[in-house]
């Protein structure tokens, strides 16, 4: 095993910042590589816990000599973000400086331009440093795997169709609940790694990549860091690479995924028709009818008509829900994945912000 750092300088004199690489080499040069990095949004830390404990069997395994393909762990991905904090609250989604999201923005380039994204570096602001270091690390794999976690939710991933039915393995490994079909619209860093892989060859974009993966995995909530939780993400996490046959060893035979799968048009998202305090009647993990009442808002306390209320548009399963009690105009209460498409208007690409 071999630990290095990657440096990046800050934007301001006497600032920079460690970034901690976990590189084990492979013995066997038609095993599949693996990139896998953690906490590129700085406060959602259940996949820097399950990279701990992942990397303690790893360097075992490598010891053992069952190590078959390379693979590179990125446990915390992001030491700009952890350092960002405002009034005693990490600030790990956007960049302070910029407000810019820090899983946003990637470089959407082909698989042949990767060696440029560290020419001139210097000429790019930290953040874009940190950004096309993470790309070029992950383009050098076939198995790449960005962990996340949502505010509260269940076990789900986004994972574009190119890949799909051949990544529920991974759904199955880990226990997924659902998942979200992306449709390669946005230039967050999966579906960037994705975007290069598809535009390898000038002129001729692929719609299948067998054997390749780039996936954002969203594990639960950002308050699930707990040993058994963790530990049994970095268990499932290991049972996918035996599989893949990146690491030599008995594997357990996984059942067929029977979570949800939607695409990205089929997800409700359910929004605060105004400000106020709000009341969730329904929790993640339940399944809801069109009409069921999910959600109150009291915009105007004491009043007769002070409750609003907000009710599923649809049939489905709340896959997530927003922690906070108090809900500006429009902002996010809840994703609902349902069979059918979601009558609202929206952009291509990313969910959120």
């Amino acid at each position: 095993m071999e630990i290095s750092e990657i440096i990046i300088a800050g934007d301001t004199p006497g600032v920079e910042w460690r970034l901690p690489v976990f590189r084990f080499k492979g013995s066997r040069r038609e095993a599949p590589r693996v990139y896998m990095q953690a906490a590129l949004h700085a406060n959602e830390l259940p996949g820097t816990a399950l990279s701990h404990f992942l990397l303690e069997r790893l360097r075992q395994a490598n010891a053992d000599g069952a190590i078959l393909g390379d693979i590179t762990v990125v446990p915390q991905a992001n030491p700009i973000g952890s350092a960002q904090s405002h009034f005693g609250e990490l600030q790990g989604r956007f960049d302070l400086g910029s407000r810019t999201n820090f899983n946003r923005d990637f470089p959407l380039i082909s698989l042949g331009g990767r060696d440029k994204l560290l020419d001139d570096l210097d000429r790019h602001s930290a953040m874009d440093r940190l950004k096309r270091h993470l790309l070029h690390m992950a383009l050098g794999a076939d198995l790449v795997l960005d962990l996340h976690c949502d505010d509260e939710g269940l076990q789900y991933a986004y994972i574009d169709e190119a890949f799909w039915p051949e990544a529920a393995d991974l759904a199955t490994a880990l226990d997924m609940k659902a998942v979200f079909l992306s449709d390669g619209e946005s230039s967050v860093f999966e579906e960037a790694v994705c975007h290069a892989w598809k535009n390898e060859t000038e002129g001729r974009k692929k719609t299948a990549l067998p054997g390749r993966l780039s996936v954002t995995v969203e594990l639960r909530g950002t308050r699930d860091v707990y040993p058994e939780t963790s530990q049994k993400d970095a268990e499932g996490m290991w049972q996918f690479l035996l599989g893949r046959g990146v690491i030599a060893g008995a594997r357990t035979d996984l059942p067929t995924f029977a979570g949800k799968v939607v695409p990205l048009d089929n997800i409700e998202m359910i929004r605060a028709p105004e400000a106020g305090a709000i009341l969730f009647h329904r929790d993640i993990g339940e399944s809801v009818k069109a009409g069921d009442l999910v959600a109150t808002i009291i915009a105007r306390p004491g009043m007769p008509d002070g409750a609003v209320e907000v009710r599923a548009p649809q049939d489905g399963l709340i896959v997530t829900r927003v922690s906070t009690r108090f809900a500006r105009r429009r902002s996010d209460l809840m994703k609902i994945a349902c069979a059918q498409p979601s009558g609202a208007a929206c952009k291509p690409g990313t969910l959120e912000a």
